[in-house]
This record gives structure tokens, sequence and C-alpha cells, in this order.
């Protein structure tokens, strides 16, 4: 497999980022390749505590100086000028990706994508731009990227609750991701384990009391049930397990219980810097943790019904942004 080489360009005042927002971000591009070169734009002191994260990865920073109404502007046309002299002048990198939804970067992304370079676009569902969405390569919606708040519940063997154990699962959270952005349904332990240093670069299998890799996949497979793994051809393969054989019981929403659950994920969101959503990252999470959900089952027609409900109840404000698309505010 042929990793894709990154530059990454961060608009931070289109992201509004914060430390778990920009790791995220980070996770999402190393599944994908290597990132060779990192600029942030618009950096002042409220993105302070971003230091350690952008120091780690060797990003450059590109402060915002605040001088009349076109400070934005410059902002914009600074990202611009860098990303196509990056795209022109570095014959290694094949891929980029913005983090902003801004329609003023649409004729940049043109210009990369007939350069052959691929283009990953991120950026908040507010900000998000349909003319900038549609016109790159793959785009992902910031606050899909971000973890998500409601998780199934897992049937765990008994543990000492030591912290080794915590260390576990969070590492087969970590691998049951990477394996979740595969278009494949197995790949190599040995290319897991290499996306897996990209992101984790301390990682030692020694340090979960395991002498090789193998034996590690085994010990979270036998302890998770997340994972699926098999020798083929004296090649280890890894893969995920069907959730439907698993045996644990689907989570379901009733009409008793459904307001607890969209309160959680809008505190998730807030808690992530999020100010605004639109309704459809809402649904796709609120899916991803109770499958069967569907709207009529809590007792609503459509799910603009759900979202009028939600704001009765304070919880949101239902607005339209200038294109006309339903946004809610996080209250």
């Amino acid at each position: 497999m042929v990793l894709s080489k990154f530059a990454v360009f961060v608009d931070l005042e289109n992201c509004g980022a914060k430390v778990a927002t920009l790791n995220s971000i980070l996770e999402k591009v190393k599944i994908r390749g290597d990132i060779l070169l990192g600029k942030v734009y618009g950096y002042t002191d409220k993105f302070g505590d971003l230091k350690e994260v952008l120091l780690s990865n060797t990003f450059t920073v590109v402060p915002s100086l605040r001088y009349g109404i076109s400070q934005k502007n410059n902002a914009d046309i600074q990202l611009v000028i860098d990303a196509l002299e990056v795209a022109y002048k570095n014959e290694l990198i094949d891929s980029f990706c913005i983090v902003s939804g801004d329609s003023d970067y649409t004729p940049l992304v043109g210009r990369l994508k007939s350069m052959g370079k691929f283009v990953l676009g991120i950026s908040r569902s507010e900000a998000a731009s349909n003319i900038f969405i549609n016109a790159c390569n793959e785009f992902q919606f910031l606050e899909s990227v971000r973890k998500r708040n409601v998780e199934k519940p897992k049937q765990q063997r008994a543990g000492n609750g030591s912290e080794e154990l915590a260390d576990e699962s969070e590492l087969n959270k970590l691998l049951t991701t990477v394996l979740e952005e595969q278009d494949r349904d197995e790949i190599y332990a040995s290319e897991l384990k290499g996306t897996l240093l990209r992101l984790r670069p301390d990682f030692n299998e020694k340090a979960y009391g395991c002498a090789t890799f193998y034996k590690l996949l085994m010990k979270l497979a036998n302890r998770f049930g997340d994972l699926r793994v098999h020798n083929d051809n004296f090649d280890v393969m890894v893969g995920l397990n069907n959730t439907g054989d698993s045996g644990e019981q689907i989570p379901q929403l009733t009409r008793e219980n459904w307001k607890e659950a969209f309160a959680a994920q809008i505190k998730a969101y807030k808690e992530g810097g999020f100010d605004r959503v639109n309704p459809s990252i809402l649904k796709a999470d609120i899916i991803t943790a109770y499958p069967d959900f569907n709207e009529k089952s809590i007792g609503f027609k459509r799910f603009s019904d759900v979202m009028k409900q939600l704001e009765k109840d304070g919880l949101v404000v239902v607005e339209m942004d200038e294109q006309k698309t339903m946004l809610i505010k996080l209250l």
C-alpha cells in the first residue's frame, strides 16, 4: 500500500480548534498517510492550549495580525499562497488537507486537483460552504471527525482496574477507528502497526505485556471482541467483527429516554467547542450509537420535528444560514 504524503493547512478562525479537536484532525490524516508539512493560520493567545500539539507535530504557526477589516482576507490569501508554493516546489507531497469550509478556497482546491493532488477538506458544519464541500476529493465535517460521545456498551472480562487495562481499552478504540476508516474488510497486521506508529510514535507492545504485536492483537481481540485476527498464508490479517456477532444488546431509544441521549450528544458538541451544528450531523451520531433509531419510534414524523421539540425544551435554537440550510445553535 502506497502511503499518501500530506501537507495540512488549518484556518483556526474557521475551525475554532481545541486540543482534542486538533488531535482528532491529525489522527484522521495520519490514518491516510504521513504529514510532511503543517501550518496553522490566525493564531492568537486564545489558542495557547494548542502549543504542545503544534510543536510535537512540527507545525509552523502564522500569527494573526489585527489591522482593519482585511485581516481575515489576509490570512486566507497567505494560506492560498503557501499551499500553491508547496504544490509547485515539494514533489514529495501528493495530498493536501485544508481545515476550513470557506468557499474562498474553492479555486485553490481546483488548482491543486488539476495538478493531480488529492484534497481532503475538513470544516465545522456551521461554516462549510456547499461549493467547497463539492470541490474537494473528500470532505469530513469536523463534528464527525471528533470522537463520538455515546458508545454502545461493551461486554468486557472482569479486570483488576489497573492503569494497564485502561490503556488497553484506549488502544482497542484507536485500532477500531483505524480499521473503520479502511475501504477493505481486513488489512495486514504490519500495515496496521505502521499506521499505529504514525498515530502513537512511542507505541511498544511490551508496555502492554506482550512480546509481539500479534500477541497483543489476540489479547485485545479476546478481551473486547471488536477485532478479528487470523493467519492467511503466514500473513496475519486484522479486521472488525460484525457487531451482530458479539452477542451484545443493541441499545434502543424510546419516548422515555430519547431526550437524555440527545442532550448527552449536544453536551459533547459544546465541550468540543462547537456553537452550532447541522442537524444531519446530530442524526448521524445518534444513529451510530443507536442503529435502530427512527423518528416515529419516539413519536415524531420528521427529524425536523425532533429539533423543534429540543428547541421547546431549551436545548437548542433552530436557525437558517445564508444558504437556507437548517442549523441548530447549542444552548
